[in-house]
């Protein structure tokens, strides 16, 4: 795949913006006509469905608190250094579970936990400890399941890193973005790349079963040549994954990246070089391409679910779970019941004042239609195997695929004509090439954007 030679004139042709889809309809589509009482009534069936409690849960909980903000972070967080502010809003995550296990039934069973940010670490180590009992006093946790927590290097010894571990998590995702100190100065996150081996090095002595790192190309004073040099310090720590995210420039949304100079960025051909450069790195050392934005060892489990075809998609990346439902606690979360989305307000005083209600703070959402069904299938099947099977989908959704899909197949002939992928009687294969532009392929199957040509909200595809 790093040997692909890509012409200039394909590039500027899929130089646009477009959904990461970590879901389908992506969240830009909820609609606040759907609200606590659509989201209870989906607790509701899940509860009362016919083998619902054979199906386990997935948990994420958004600790929206950091103590320095980092320019590039598009995240929804709080910057403040009174850390007397997580006391409280553990008081209220404690609420929104209540109220949540009084609809969807007590002792739900969880296969996977993941704490994001912000930075869970911001924390205290007492306060990670009453978070985690008050989780398993109305959840049960799997024997096995995935347990991660999002970690700021900054914030955390190895002796938290050992609390970590004593409180069930056996994964670990550290945020590193990038290790050259001109970069980390750019955005504002200086963290010696020292600091972070240690701590990889301690998470591996206290047996942690995957430990995770982020990396970002795109930014502030990177260069092709930059880049590759953090990329193979990433392939001296060896991490059993590695998340690698495009940098995202919407300065118009996100106020902290009116901060980054946009003549420091470096152009769409540059970062297209980053991302031909990691692939060939981290493949020559072993890892497998999962997909997109995700590489891991063989033997980690995100490999081995995308080698048995069970590999999924959610609003934090590539998962192993098989489409579990997920209950998402906290400020600003976003959450998946059955055939709906749900999110919590976006500001603290909002989750606050609706808890105090005694209400949950689910402030928009949508239930999703048929063809919102059927598209889903096919995004989700493009996006983690880069391959939709026509019969899997007629069977399962009852349609003739080339039927209902007349419009977009004129369209993939196209895109095969380019090479980006190859049609054939049993349904569609993303080439090599293809694999650059996924979310190109998976953006003619959303109905939404092909409605709405107002991509300015996206990132870009490359």
């Amino acid at each position: 795949m790093h040997s692909l030679v890509l012409n200039p004139e394909l590039l500027q042709r899929y130089d646009v913006a477009g959904p990461r889809y970590t879901s389908y309809p992506t969240a830009d589509r909820f609609v606040e006509a759907f609200g606590e009482t659509d989201y209870l009534q989906a607790l509701e069936q899940r509860r009362d469905g016919v083998g619902a409690n054979a199906y386990p849960l997935s948990l994420y909980v958004h600790i929206p608190f950091c103590e320095s903000l980092c320019y590039y972070c598009a995240c929804n967080k709080i910057i403040t250094k009174h850390h007397a502010r997580g006391a409280e809003y553990l008081h209220y995550l404690e609420r929104e579970v209540d109220l949540n296990v009084a609809h969807l039934g007590q002792g739900q069973m969880v296969s996977q936990l993941h704490l994001g940010g912000g930075s869970p670490t911001f924390l205290s180590d007492e306060e990670l400890t009453q978070l985690m009992t008050m989780l398993r006093r109305n959840f049960q946790f799997a024997p096995g399941g995935e347990y991660s927590v999002e970690i700021d290097p900054r914030t955390v010894t190895r002796e938290r890193l050992a609390h970590l571990a004593e409180q069930g998590f056996n994964r670990l995702s550290f945020g590193v973005q990038d290790f050259e100190p001109a970069v980390q100065k750019a955005v504002h996150r200086i963290q010696p790349a020292e600091q972070v081996f240690d701590l990889v090095a301690a998470s591996r002595e206290l047996g942690f079963e995957s430990v995770n790192v982020d990396l970002i190309y795109g930014l502030p004073m990177q260069t092709p040549e930059t880049f590759e040099r953090t990329l193979k310090q990433v392939t001296q720590l060896r991490p059993d994954r590695i998340a690698l995210y495009a940098y995202a420039h919407l300065p118009e949304r996100f106020k902290p990246q009116r901060r980054i100079h946009t003549q420091d960025l470096p152009a769409a051909a540059s970062k297209l070089v980053m991302l031909s450069s990691a692939m060939r790195v981290l493949m020559a050392c072993g890892y497998v391409y999962v997909g997109m934005d995700h590489f891991a060892l063989p033997t980690d489990a995100l490999a081995v679910a995308k080698r048995q075809g069970r590999l999924h998609r959610n609003f934090q990346g590539y998962s192993t779970q098989p489409d579990c439902d997920l209950v998402a606690l906290g400020v600003s979360s976003i959450g998946r019941v059955g055939p709906t989305f749900s999110q919590n307000v976006k500001t603290l005083d909002e989750y606050y004042d609706l808890l105090n209600q005694g209400r949950l703070p689910v402030v928009r959402g949508m239930a999703l239609t048929r063809d919102d069904l059927v598209r889903r299938t096919v995004i989700m099947a493009l996006m983690c195997q880069g391959r939709v099977l026509f019969e899997s989908v007629e069977l399962s959704h009852l349609v003739d695929f080339k039927q209902y899909f007349a419009t977009e197949m004129d369209t993939l002939a196209a895109m095969q004509e380019q090479g980006l992928l190859t049609i054939d009687e049993s349904g569609i294969q993303v080439t090599e090439l293809g694999w650059f532009f996924v979310r190109g392929v998976a953006m003619v199957f959303d109905k939404y954007l092909q409605v709405d040509k107002n991509r300015a909200r996206f990132s870009k595809i490359i």
